[in-house]
Protein backbone atom coordinates (compact mmCIF):
# COMPACT_ATOMS: atom_id res chain seq x y z
CA UNK A 1 0.00 0.00 0.00
CA UNK A 2 2.84 2.38 0.88
CA UNK A 3 4.60 1.69 -2.43
CA UNK A 4 1.34 2.18 -4.31
CA UNK A 5 0.76 5.54 -2.59
CA UNK A 6 4.33 6.58 -3.39
CA UNK A 7 3.80 5.69 -7.06
CA UNK A 8 0.58 7.67 -7.22
CA UNK A 9 2.29 10.64 -5.61
CA UNK A 10 5.23 10.60 -8.03
CA UNK A 11 2.97 10.32 -11.08
CA UNK A 12 0.74 13.08 -9.76
CA UNK A 13 3.77 15.35 -9.36
CA UNK A 14 4.80 14.69 -12.97
CA UNK A 15 1.26 15.41 -14.17
CA UNK A 16 1.19 18.63 -12.13
CA UNK A 17 4.60 19.70 -13.47
CA UNK A 18 3.58 19.02 -17.07
CA UNK A 19 0.30 20.84 -16.54
CA UNK A 20 2.11 23.81 -15.01
CA UNK A 21 4.57 24.23 -17.89
CA UNK A 22 1.82 23.86 -20.49
CA UNK A 23 -0.28 26.39 -18.59
CA UNK A 24 2.52 28.96 -18.80
CA UNK A 25 2.15 28.77 -22.59
CA UNK A 26 -1.63 29.08 -22.21
CA UNK A 27 -1.23 32.22 -20.12
CA UNK A 28 0.88 33.74 -22.89
CA UNK A 29 -1.33 32.74 -25.80
CA UNK A 30 -4.80 33.30 -24.39
CA UNK A 31 -4.04 36.88 -23.35
CA UNK A 32 -2.40 37.93 -26.61
CA UNK A 33 -3.84 36.04 -29.57
CA UNK A 34 -6.82 38.35 -30.17
CA UNK A 35 -4.49 41.34 -30.30
CA UNK A 36 -2.10 39.34 -32.49
CA UNK A 37 -4.83 38.72 -35.07
CA UNK A 38 -5.92 42.34 -34.95
CA UNK A 39 -2.44 43.93 -35.02
CA UNK A 40 -0.74 41.60 -37.51
CA UNK A 41 -3.58 40.58 -39.84
CA UNK A 42 -6.06 43.45 -39.22
CA UNK A 43 -9.10 41.17 -39.08
CA UNK A 44 -12.72 42.26 -38.93
CA UNK A 45 -15.43 40.44 -36.96
CA UNK A 46 -16.34 38.25 -39.95
CA UNK A 47 -12.74 37.15 -40.61
CA UNK A 48 -12.14 36.68 -36.89
CA UNK A 49 -15.14 34.36 -36.76
CA UNK A 50 -13.94 32.42 -39.80
CA UNK A 51 -10.52 31.89 -38.23
CA UNK A 52 -12.14 29.75 -35.53
CA UNK A 53 -12.84 27.04 -38.14
CA UNK A 54 -9.19 25.98 -38.61
CA UNK A 55 -8.46 26.77 -34.95
CA UNK A 56 -11.26 24.52 -33.70
CA UNK A 57 -11.19 21.81 -36.39
CA UNK A 58 -8.64 19.72 -34.43
CA UNK A 59 -11.07 19.76 -31.52
CA UNK A 60 -13.73 18.24 -33.77
CA UNK A 61 -11.22 15.58 -34.84
CA UNK A 62 -10.18 14.73 -31.27
CA UNK A 63 -12.17 11.48 -31.16
CA UNK A 64 -10.60 10.40 -34.45
CA UNK A 65 -7.08 11.31 -33.29
CA UNK A 66 -7.63 9.49 -30.01
CA UNK A 67 -8.99 6.48 -31.90
CA UNK A 68 -6.02 6.33 -34.25
CA UNK A 69 -3.70 6.48 -31.23
CA UNK A 70 -5.71 3.95 -29.17
CA UNK A 71 -2.65 1.66 -29.00
CA UNK A 72 -0.62 4.31 -27.15
CA UNK A 73 -0.68 4.91 -23.38
CA UNK A 74 -2.57 7.99 -22.29
CA UNK A 75 0.64 9.37 -20.82
CA UNK A 76 2.19 9.24 -24.30
CA UNK A 77 -0.84 11.04 -25.75
CA UNK A 78 -0.41 13.74 -23.12
CA UNK A 79 3.26 14.18 -24.00
CA UNK A 80 2.53 14.31 -27.73
CA UNK A 81 -0.19 16.87 -27.13
CA UNK A 82 2.09 19.22 -25.21
CA UNK A 83 4.82 18.78 -27.85
CA UNK A 84 2.35 19.76 -30.60
CA UNK A 85 1.47 22.93 -28.69
CA UNK A 86 5.17 23.78 -28.42
CA UNK A 87 5.89 23.10 -32.10
CA UNK A 88 2.89 25.15 -33.20
CA UNK A 89 3.82 28.17 -31.08
CA UNK A 90 7.48 28.02 -32.06
CA UNK A 91 6.48 27.74 -35.72
CA UNK A 92 4.42 30.93 -35.52
CA UNK A 93 7.33 32.62 -33.74
CA UNK A 94 9.96 31.50 -36.27
CA UNK A 95 8.14 31.96 -39.57
CA UNK A 96 7.19 35.35 -41.06
CA UNK A 97 3.64 36.52 -40.42
CA UNK A 98 2.10 34.95 -43.53
CA UNK A 99 -1.50 33.73 -43.54
CA UNK A 100 -0.71 30.23 -44.84
CA UNK A 101 2.12 29.43 -42.43
CA UNK A 102 0.17 30.90 -39.54
CA UNK A 103 -2.80 28.63 -40.29
CA UNK A 104 -0.53 25.57 -40.54
CA UNK A 105 1.17 26.09 -37.20
CA UNK A 106 -2.07 27.27 -35.59
CA UNK A 107 -3.65 23.94 -36.55
CA UNK A 108 -0.73 21.95 -35.07
CA UNK A 109 -0.89 24.04 -31.91
CA UNK A 110 -4.65 23.62 -31.68
CA UNK A 111 -4.42 19.85 -32.21
CA UNK A 112 -2.23 19.53 -29.13
CA UNK A 113 -4.42 21.85 -27.08
CA UNK A 114 -7.56 19.87 -27.80
CA UNK A 115 -6.11 16.37 -27.62
CA UNK A 116 -4.76 16.90 -24.11
CA UNK A 117 -8.12 18.03 -22.69
CA UNK A 118 -9.76 14.59 -22.25
CA UNK A 119 -6.47 12.78 -21.67
CA UNK A 120 -5.42 15.01 -18.78
CA UNK A 121 -8.84 14.69 -17.15
CA UNK A 122 -8.72 10.91 -17.50
CA UNK A 123 -5.23 10.71 -16.00
CA UNK A 124 -6.20 13.00 -13.13
CA UNK A 125 -9.24 10.87 -12.28
CA UNK A 126 -7.09 7.72 -12.44
CA UNK A 127 -4.92 9.29 -9.73
CA UNK A 128 -7.90 10.07 -7.49
CA UNK A 129 -9.29 8.06 -4.60
CA UNK A 130 -12.86 6.84 -4.47
CA UNK A 131 -15.29 9.75 -4.31
CA UNK A 132 -12.54 12.31 -4.83
CA UNK A 133 -12.48 12.70 -8.62
CA UNK A 134 -13.85 16.24 -8.45
CA UNK A 135 -11.30 17.14 -5.79
CA UNK A 136 -8.40 15.82 -7.89
CA UNK A 137 -9.59 17.64 -11.01
CA UNK A 138 -9.91 20.80 -8.94
CA UNK A 139 -6.31 20.45 -7.79
CA UNK A 140 -5.06 19.99 -11.35
CA UNK A 141 -7.07 23.01 -12.47
CA UNK A 142 -5.72 25.13 -9.61
CA UNK A 143 -2.08 24.32 -10.46
CA UNK A 144 -2.74 25.10 -14.12
CA UNK A 145 -4.34 28.42 -13.26
CA UNK A 146 -1.50 29.38 -10.92
CA UNK A 147 1.06 28.59 -13.62
CA UNK A 148 -0.87 30.59 -16.21
CA UNK A 149 -0.24 33.68 -14.07
CA UNK A 150 3.44 33.29 -14.94
CA UNK A 151 2.48 33.39 -18.62
CA UNK A 152 0.46 36.56 -18.06
CA UNK A 153 3.38 38.18 -16.25
CA UNK A 154 5.63 37.28 -19.17
CA UNK A 155 3.22 39.09 -21.52
CA UNK A 156 3.16 42.20 -19.31
CA UNK A 157 6.93 42.21 -18.77
CA UNK A 158 7.70 41.66 -22.45
CA UNK A 159 5.37 44.38 -23.73
CA UNK A 160 6.51 46.80 -21.01
CA UNK A 161 10.19 46.05 -21.62
CA UNK A 162 10.63 45.58 -25.37
CA UNK A 163 7.23 46.46 -26.82
CA UNK A 164 4.63 44.22 -28.45
CA UNK A 165 6.81 41.40 -29.80
CA UNK A 166 4.59 38.43 -30.65
CA UNK A 167 7.47 36.35 -32.01
CA UNK A 168 9.27 36.57 -28.66
CA UNK A 169 6.09 35.83 -26.72
CA UNK A 170 5.23 32.72 -28.75
CA UNK A 171 8.85 31.58 -28.68
CA UNK A 172 8.77 31.61 -24.89
CA UNK A 173 5.36 29.94 -24.83
CA UNK A 174 6.45 27.19 -27.20
CA UNK A 175 9.54 26.47 -25.13
CA UNK A 176 7.44 26.15 -21.98
CA UNK A 177 5.06 23.71 -23.70
CA UNK A 178 7.96 21.53 -24.91
CA UNK A 179 9.32 21.46 -21.35
CA UNK A 180 5.88 20.31 -20.18
CA UNK A 181 5.90 17.49 -22.72
CA UNK A 182 9.08 16.09 -21.14
CA UNK A 183 7.37 15.75 -17.76
CA UNK A 184 4.32 14.08 -19.32
CA UNK A 185 6.43 11.65 -21.38
CA UNK A 186 8.17 10.68 -18.11
CA UNK A 187 4.95 9.42 -16.53
CA UNK A 188 4.61 5.66 -15.99
CA UNK A 189 1.04 4.60 -15.23
CA UNK A 190 0.25 0.93 -15.90
CA UNK A 191 -3.49 1.68 -15.93
CA UNK A 192 -3.05 4.10 -18.78
CA UNK A 193 -1.84 1.23 -20.96
CA UNK A 194 -5.15 -0.60 -20.84
CA UNK A 195 -6.64 -1.42 -24.20
CA UNK A 196 -9.14 1.32 -24.97
CA UNK A 197 -11.92 1.14 -27.53
CA UNK A 198 -11.17 3.42 -30.47
CA UNK A 199 -14.55 5.08 -30.28
CA UNK A 200 -17.42 5.08 -27.82
CA UNK A 201 -20.88 6.26 -28.78
CA UNK A 202 -23.44 5.03 -26.32
CA UNK A 203 -26.92 6.30 -25.54
CA UNK A 204 -25.94 6.01 -21.87
CA UNK A 205 -23.95 9.22 -22.38
CA UNK A 206 -26.61 11.11 -24.36
CA UNK A 207 -26.98 13.88 -21.76
CA UNK A 208 -23.20 14.30 -21.73
CA UNK A 209 -23.19 14.61 -25.52
CA UNK A 210 -25.96 17.22 -25.40
CA UNK A 211 -24.17 19.22 -22.70
CA UNK A 212 -21.03 19.30 -24.81
CA UNK A 213 -22.99 20.44 -27.85
CA UNK A 214 -24.37 23.45 -25.98
CA UNK A 215 -21.07 24.08 -24.23
CA UNK A 216 -19.28 24.22 -27.57
CA UNK A 217 -21.62 26.97 -28.76
CA UNK A 218 -21.48 28.96 -25.52
CA UNK A 219 -17.73 28.56 -25.18
CA UNK A 220 -16.86 29.76 -28.63
CA UNK A 221 -19.09 32.81 -28.51
CA UNK A 222 -17.35 33.88 -25.31
CA UNK A 223 -13.81 33.01 -26.41
CA UNK A 224 -14.16 34.62 -29.82
CA UNK A 225 -16.41 37.61 -29.29
CA UNK A 226 -16.06 38.43 -25.58
CA UNK A 227 -12.48 39.69 -25.92
CA UNK A 228 -13.31 41.05 -29.40
CA UNK A 229 -15.72 43.53 -27.78
CA UNK A 230 -12.83 44.93 -25.76
CA UNK A 231 -10.41 44.89 -28.70
CA UNK A 232 -12.62 46.40 -31.40
CA UNK A 233 -15.18 48.50 -29.51
CA UNK A 234 -13.11 49.66 -26.54
CA UNK A 235 -9.63 49.36 -28.19
CA UNK A 236 -7.96 47.60 -25.26
CA UNK A 237 -4.33 46.30 -25.49
CA UNK A 238 -3.03 42.80 -24.73
CA UNK A 239 -1.78 43.88 -21.31
CA UNK A 240 -5.38 44.44 -20.19
CA UNK A 241 -6.21 40.83 -20.96
CA UNK A 242 -3.10 39.65 -19.13
CA UNK A 243 -4.11 41.62 -16.03
CA UNK A 244 -7.68 40.29 -16.17
CA UNK A 245 -6.35 36.76 -16.57
CA UNK A 246 -4.15 37.22 -13.51
CA UNK A 247 -7.15 38.34 -11.45
CA UNK A 248 -9.15 35.33 -12.65
CA UNK A 249 -6.20 33.05 -11.97
CA UNK A 250 -5.65 34.27 -8.43
CA UNK A 251 -9.32 33.75 -7.68
CA UNK A 252 -9.27 30.44 -9.51
CA UNK A 253 -6.49 28.99 -7.36
CA UNK A 254 -8.97 28.92 -4.48
CA UNK A 255 -12.15 28.59 -6.53
CA UNK A 256 -11.29 25.51 -8.62
CA UNK A 257 -10.59 23.15 -5.67
CA UNK A 258 -13.76 24.44 -3.97
CA UNK A 259 -15.66 23.80 -7.19
CA UNK A 260 -14.28 20.28 -7.33
CA UNK A 261 -15.44 19.64 -3.76
CA UNK A 262 -18.84 21.15 -4.58
CA UNK A 263 -19.21 18.64 -7.41
CA UNK A 264 -18.40 15.77 -5.03
CA UNK A 265 -20.83 17.10 -2.40
CA UNK A 266 -23.78 18.56 -4.33
CA UNK A 267 -23.55 16.62 -7.58
CA UNK A 268 -23.12 17.52 -11.21
CA UNK A 269 -26.74 18.54 -11.75
CA UNK A 270 -26.67 21.39 -9.24
CA UNK A 271 -23.28 22.69 -10.36
CA UNK A 272 -24.11 22.67 -14.08
CA UNK A 273 -27.50 24.32 -13.59
CA UNK A 274 -25.90 27.09 -11.52
CA UNK A 275 -23.26 27.54 -14.21
CA UNK A 276 -25.93 27.90 -16.90
CA UNK A 277 -27.80 30.56 -14.92
CA UNK A 278 -24.66 32.60 -14.29
CA UNK A 279 -23.56 32.25 -17.91
CA UNK A 280 -26.87 33.69 -19.13
CA UNK A 281 -26.33 36.75 -16.95
CA UNK A 282 -22.75 37.20 -18.16
CA UNK A 283 -23.93 36.91 -21.78
CA UNK A 284 -26.40 39.74 -21.41
CA UNK A 285 -23.82 41.96 -19.70
CA UNK A 286 -21.39 41.32 -22.56
CA UNK A 287 -24.07 42.33 -25.02
CA UNK A 288 -25.20 45.56 -23.37
CA UNK A 289 -22.22 46.90 -21.40
CA UNK A 290 -21.67 49.48 -24.15
CA UNK A 291 -24.79 51.27 -22.92
CA UNK A 292 -22.95 52.28 -19.74
CA UNK A 293 -22.23 56.02 -20.17
CA UNK A 294 -18.70 55.94 -18.76
CA UNK A 295 -16.40 53.89 -21.08
CA UNK A 296 -13.99 53.18 -18.22
CA UNK A 297 -16.82 51.75 -16.15
CA UNK A 298 -17.94 49.69 -19.14
CA UNK A 299 -14.42 48.25 -19.54
CA UNK A 300 -14.37 47.39 -15.83
CA UNK A 301 -17.72 45.62 -16.10
CA UNK A 302 -16.57 43.68 -19.16
CA UNK A 303 -13.36 42.81 -17.32
CA UNK A 304 -15.46 41.39 -14.50
CA UNK A 305 -17.37 39.34 -17.08
CA UNK A 306 -14.13 37.93 -18.45
CA UNK A 307 -13.03 36.97 -14.94
CA UNK A 308 -16.35 35.31 -14.06
CA UNK A 309 -16.44 33.56 -17.43
CA UNK A 310 -12.92 32.22 -16.90
CA UNK A 311 -13.88 30.85 -13.49
CA UNK A 312 -17.04 29.23 -14.83
CA UNK A 313 -15.10 27.27 -17.44
CA UNK A 314 -14.00 25.12 -14.51
CA UNK A 315 -17.49 23.66 -14.25
CA UNK A 316 -16.51 21.45 -17.18
CA UNK A 317 -15.10 19.18 -14.45
CA UNK A 318 -18.70 18.27 -13.63
CA UNK A 319 -19.23 16.90 -17.13
CA UNK A 320 -16.09 14.77 -16.76
CA UNK A 321 -17.02 13.39 -13.34
CA UNK A 322 -20.55 12.67 -14.62
CA UNK A 323 -19.04 10.42 -17.30
CA UNK A 324 -16.83 8.70 -14.71
CA UNK A 325 -19.89 8.04 -12.52
CA UNK A 326 -22.06 6.46 -15.19
CA UNK A 327 -19.37 4.66 -17.22
CA UNK A 328 -19.65 0.88 -17.09
CA UNK A 329 -15.90 0.40 -17.12
CA UNK A 330 -12.73 2.39 -16.88
CA UNK A 331 -11.88 1.93 -20.56
CA UNK A 332 -14.98 3.89 -21.60
CA UNK A 333 -13.95 7.13 -19.89
CA UNK A 334 -11.13 8.54 -22.04
CA UNK A 335 -12.70 7.83 -25.46
CA UNK A 336 -16.06 9.16 -24.24
CA UNK A 337 -14.41 12.38 -23.04
CA UNK A 338 -12.63 12.60 -26.40
CA UNK A 339 -15.92 12.24 -28.26
CA UNK A 340 -17.36 14.94 -26.02
CA UNK A 341 -14.57 17.30 -27.09
CA UNK A 342 -15.32 16.47 -30.73
CA UNK A 343 -19.03 17.12 -30.30
CA UNK A 344 -18.56 20.51 -28.70
CA UNK A 345 -16.12 21.45 -31.45
CA UNK A 346 -18.51 20.40 -34.18
CA UNK A 347 -20.40 23.51 -33.11
CA UNK A 348 -17.54 25.73 -32.00
CA UNK A 349 -15.63 25.49 -35.28
CA UNK A 350 -18.62 26.63 -37.33
CA UNK A 351 -20.67 28.91 -35.07
CA UNK A 352 -18.15 31.80 -34.94
CA UNK A 353 -18.50 32.36 -38.70
CA UNK A 354 -22.23 32.78 -38.21
CA UNK A 355 -21.59 34.92 -35.14
CA UNK A 356 -19.31 37.20 -37.14
CA UNK A 357 -21.98 37.71 -39.78
CA UNK A 358 -24.61 38.39 -37.11
CA UNK A 359 -22.24 40.92 -35.51
CA UNK A 360 -21.82 42.76 -38.84
CA UNK A 361 -25.53 42.79 -39.68
CA UNK A 362 -27.23 43.22 -36.30
CA UNK A 363 -24.48 44.35 -33.93
CA UNK A 364 -22.60 42.51 -31.21
CA UNK A 365 -25.54 42.58 -28.78
CA UNK A 366 -27.44 40.08 -30.94
CA UNK A 367 -24.56 37.61 -30.66
CA UNK A 368 -24.73 37.62 -26.87
CA UNK A 369 -28.52 37.45 -26.72
CA UNK A 370 -28.09 34.20 -28.65
CA UNK A 371 -25.51 33.07 -26.10
CA UNK A 372 -28.00 33.72 -23.29
CA UNK A 373 -30.57 31.56 -25.09
CA UNK A 374 -28.01 28.75 -25.35
CA UNK A 375 -27.41 29.02 -21.60
CA UNK A 376 -31.14 28.57 -20.98
CA UNK A 377 -31.10 25.42 -23.12
CA UNK A 378 -28.08 24.16 -21.17
CA UNK A 379 -29.97 24.59 -17.91
CA UNK A 380 -32.83 22.47 -19.22
CA UNK A 381 -30.49 19.65 -20.28
CA UNK A 382 -28.55 19.85 -16.99
CA UNK A 383 -31.77 19.40 -15.05
CA UNK A 384 -32.12 15.93 -16.66
CA UNK A 385 -28.97 14.58 -15.00
CA UNK A 386 -29.64 11.62 -12.74
CA UNK A 387 -26.18 10.19 -12.18
CA UNK A 388 -26.04 6.67 -10.83
CA UNK A 389 -22.48 5.74 -9.86
CA UNK A 390 -21.42 2.35 -11.15
CA UNK A 391 -17.98 2.35 -9.53
CA UNK A 392 -18.39 -1.31 -8.60
CA UNK A 393 -18.34 -2.12 -12.29
CA UNK A 394 -15.33 0.00 -13.18
CA UNK A 395 -12.12 -1.93 -13.23
CA UNK A 396 -13.78 -5.37 -13.35
CA UNK A 397 -13.19 -7.62 -16.30
CA UNK A 398 -16.82 -8.68 -16.18
CA UNK A 399 -18.10 -5.15 -16.79
CA UNK A 400 -20.49 -4.69 -19.64
CA UNK A 401 -19.00 -3.80 -23.00
CA UNK A 402 -19.09 -0.22 -24.27
CA UNK A 403 -21.49 -1.03 -27.09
Amino acid sequence: MGKECSTVRSQLLLLLAGTAMLSVSVGISETSFNNYYSDVFHLGADARGFLEFPRELPGFLTAIMTGLLAFAPETTLAGLSAAAVGIGMLGIAAWPAKWGSMLLFLTIWSAGTHLIMPVRSSLAMDLAGCGEKGKRLGQIQAVGIAASIVGCLIVIATISGVGTNYRLLYGLGGTAALAGSLFLFSMRMPGSRLERPKFVFNKRFSIYYALNLFFGARKQIFITFGPWVLVKIFHQPATIFAKMWIVASILGIAFQPLLGRAIDRFGERAVLMTDAALTAIVSLVYGFAHLIPDPRAAVSVLGACLVVDQLLFGTGMARDTYVAKIALNREQISPTLSLGVSINHAVSMSLPSLGGLVWLKYGHSAVFVGAAALSAATMIVSSMIRSQPVSTAIGHDAAASSG
